[in-house]
């Protein structure tokens, strides 16, 4: 507990980019941080990722970005915006009735804005760089949440890192107890904050697997020639999200700055089953339903992937309360995992950093007595919880939703028809406010509830009209 006079200890329990931006929040305010990481450093390349697999890249759009832009570190934004590629829209293949590859360019905005395709490695040592250079920030890799006491603020670190950290007899990794005033968990959909939180708060949790593994598969780089163009290492447009739309299923690919992409398969898994009894399928099975495919990809090389990596559930939590007291609070994954068809799982943490924040700050005391400092903090986190829930669980729900849209809609024509509606009523009646539900969600700060409500608006009045 903190003493008056002494400045307020805040713990981060995950090292990713939500954690890494809430310490430096944190530190940005005065507190005496602790950053505390499962694995060893994540800026090692030797680090296994928890899903034992390169990471999908990720989409940063405004709510990530606004959080960035809102964290007092004046360079950081420019820092990780340098390092990511703009996607102005979706690039869907297909096939047309006489056999021809074809590509669909869907611009995400009729504005002209762009999301921007982020490596989550580089994102994390980014932010992680910059909290190596604040002062009162401290790292501590390898250490494993065992235990919290959330009444006394005291917790439990296993450290896992060497041989040093055995007792004596070699058996056992030494264990250590350390204070707190608040702790932050933001250690992902398996969150051992929240398995901790739940022995304190009266928690109601939902756990929800869709029947859809995914897979990762890499479309690599060209060879540039002496002078050439950068963007001659790109075998597809380096500006979209590439989809291969096959109604139960879909493959996507995303640019690395490095000039290849990240491919990710989504698939049934009944359909995954059919291709794990007979891999030599696979090839047949791109060349159906997702033409051009291998002629980016090498069948050996489809194969091999299928083979060597791993095939990975996808997860949906709902969960409410976020806090107990005024000792802990979850974010990111820990406090609502979803599914990534919106893209917004990190943007989504991101901006829980930035709410959880300014209502901290707005509920925040000046008294140095620790007791009324405790108190408002307890108050600040009930509002964050009140607060935050209705629009977590929107994009949850969106994110969902989004699938169906990926996948089967955006060769839909009625799909086709109310985004050119929706996009033309934005410039032809901007009084209206009128916007599509995925501006608003990607390109905007809007809370996600708000967004959902006004999206149905919307299309009661199309469908009042007529226009639809």
């Amino acid at each position: 507990m903190a003493s008056q006079g002494k400045r307020q200890k805040t713990v981060v329990v995950g090292a990713g980019p939500v954690g890494a931006l809430a310490a430096i929040y944190a530190a940005r305010r005065g507190h005496d941080v602790e950053i505390y990481e499962l694995r060893s450093d994540l800026r090692d390349p030797s680090t296994t990722p928890l899903n034992f697999s390169r990471s999908i890249n990720l989409a940063l759009s405004e709510r990530g970005i606004n959080a960035m832009r809102n964290s007092g570190r004046p360079d950081l934004l420019e820092k990780v915006l340098s390092e990511t590629i703009p996607m102005r829209g979706r690039m869907i293949h297909g096939k047309s009735s006489s056999g021809e590859f074809t590509e669909q360019s869907q611009d995400y905005d009729i504005h002209g804005r762009a999301l921007h395709a982020a490596d989550r490695g580089g994102l994390n040592k980014t932010l992680l760089d910059e909290l190596e250079t604040m002062p009162n920030v401290k790292f501590f890799f390898s250490h494993k949440l065992t235990g919290a006491d959330f009444k006394s603020r005291k917790a439990w670190f296993e450290i896992s890192h060497s041989e040093s950290s055995k007792d004596t007899t070699g058996t056992r990794a030494r264990e250590v107890e350390i204070d707190f005033d608040l702790m932050i968990g933001a250690d992902g959909a398996h969150s051992a904050a929240r398995y901790h939180l739940m022995k304190y708060a009266r928690l109601d949790y939902q756990q929800t697997y869709i029947d859809t593994l995914w897979c990762e598969f890499s479309i690599e780089a060209k060879k540039l020639k002496d002078g050439g163009n950068p963007n001659d290492r790109f075998a597809i447009s380096p500006n979209h999200l590439h989809i291969w739309p096959g109604k139960e299923f879909m493959f996507i690919a995303i640019p690395s700055s490095d000039g290849s992409f990240t491919c990710t398969l989504f698939l049934p898994s009944s359909h995954l089953s059919t291709l794990e009894a007979s891999p030599s399928s696979i090839p047949t099975f791109f060349n159906t339903h997702f033409p051009g495919v291998t002629s980016l990809i090498s069948p050996s090389a489809l194969i091999n992937s299928f083979i060597s990596n791993p095939h990975l559930p996808l997860i949906s939590i709902k969960c409410q309360p976020y806090h107990y007291g005024s000792s802990v609070v979850i974010i990111g994954d820990a406090a609502h995992a979803m599914v990534p068809f919106y893209g917004q799982g990190m943007n989504a943490g991101l901006e829980d950093v930035f709410v959880l924040f300014s209502t901290l700050d707005a509920h925040s005391t000046s008294s140095p007595s620790p007791s009324e400092q405790q108190k408002s903090r307890a108050t600040a986190l009930a509002a964050y919880s009140s607060h935050r829930r209705p629009d977590a669980h929107a994009i949850n729900d969106l994110a969902l939703q989004n699938y169906t849209e990926m996948r089967a809609s955006v060769i839909s024509p009625l799909y086709k028809a109310r985004k050119y509606l929706e996009e033309h009523l934005s410039i032809w009646l901007p009084g209206l406010g009128w916007r599509t539900k995925y501006s608003r969600v990607s390109f905007g700060n809007e809370r996600y509830g708000e967004v959902v409500r006004s999206d149905e608006r919307q299309g009661r009045l199309l469908m009042s009209t007529n226009f639809l």
